[in-house]
């Protein structure tokens, strides 16, 4: 059995509604979920209902069962919760790092000028990005594919695949999220001052 003491009912509390929560959001009733955690149906109501104690066993099963980890069901909120921005007014740019992971980044970014027309100003680099548009219409270079994208409208690529944005039309603004490589990409990319439209 887990030790839970006085402190710790709050999180007794949070991982039962988790987990209950976890059920609803796969549209399972109480008897799949049982099923797939080889629990028996009433044990699992306990378990969500607080009247029976969280053995860890179970804790772990039922994290198998719901696809996600014993440290994601029992983890508790910590005190970090708002993040600020890192601002970028060369290039017109807010960052913020996700926190869940420090690879992963998503930045907004106010673009005025279109995307280059040169081919060789389109770069490529190991990753996945994807973005939205949050205002305007912007213009995704991608290969030599050309796609205009409206106000909330997303797109998601590799950028092993050459690519470059732009504005279309007047000012534009994105929110893009990048994968761990795909922001060291565009690190080095901001350094180098001959590329064209900022991406």
């Amino acid at each position: 059995m887990l030790p839970m003491t006085q402190e710790d009912g709050d999180l007794d509390s949070l991982v039962r509604k988790r987990i209950r929560a976890l059920r609803v959001a796969q549209g399972w009733s109480l008897e799949e979920l049982a099923s797939r955690a080889h629990l028996s149906q009433s044990t699992l109501s306990r378990i969500e209902n607080g009247r029976r104690r969280l053995a860890l066993d179970q804790l772990v099963t039922l994290a198998r069962a719901l696809d996600t980890t014993l440290d994601q069901l029992v983890e508790t909120a910590t005190d970090d919760v708002v993040t600020s921005p890192t601002i970028d007014s060369t290039h017109g740019r807010m960052r913020w790092t996700v926190k869940a992971d420090p690879g992963m980044s998503v930045v907004r970014q106010r673009m005025t000028e279109p995307p280059p027309e040169n081919p060789a100003r389109m770069r490529a680099h190991p990753g996945r990005e994807w973005l939205v548009v949050l205002s305007g219409t912007a213009i995704l270079m991608l290969g030599h594919r050309r796609f205009r994208l409206e106000t909330n409208q997303a797109a998601e690529f590799p950028t092993m695949m050459p690519h470059a944005i732009g504005a279309d039309g007047g000012p534009c603004e994105i929110l893009g999220i990048f994968d761990r490589d795909a922001r060291r990409g565009h690190q080095s990319d901001s350094d180098d001052d001959t590329r064209g439209a900022p991406e």
